[in-house]
Order: C-alpha cells, then structure tokens, then sequence
C-alpha cells in the first residue's frame, strides 16, 4: 500500500462510512436477534399476533434508546 494513500482524506471518508455502515449492520442484527428471542415465544405464522407487535416494538425502541445513551457517554469521555 502506497504510505500517501494513508493521509488521502477521500480514502479516510470511505473507511470512516464503512466503519458507521459496519457499526449499523451490526446494531441491526443484534437488535433483531435480541427482541426476537424475547417477543416471539412460539413458531411464527404468516403474520404476528398483536402482542408480538407489541413487544417487538417496545423491544426495538428501547435498544434503539439505550444505543443512543451508550454512544453519547462514549462520546462525552
């Protein structure tokens, strides 16, 4: 790898947007399989029933909130 490439500020764009891209796949894919194993308790039909909506969206909001309150105290350090 040429040593000029390392300071090329478009080449650290592109790293610093796969890293946040990597970094949302993999909050997906938690958030997924978190609130899947705790909402949804039995084998799943074409649709879920209303409770599962439910606790689905509550778990998703939740992660999603405690997500936001980590990175900002990451932040603040």
């Amino acid at each position: 790898m040429d040593p000029s490439a390392i300071n090329n500020p478009e080449l650290v764009q592109f790293i610093n947007q796969e890293k946040e891209r990597a970094m949302v796949n993999e909050m997906v894919a938690k958030l997924t399989n978190v609130c899947w194993d705790k909402c949804i308790t039995g084998s799943p039909g074409n649709k879920f029933s209303s409770s599962e909506q439910a606790c689905l969206s509550n778990c998703a909001r939740r992660y999603l909130d405690m997500s936001v309150i980590i990175m900002k105290r990451f932040q603040n350090m």
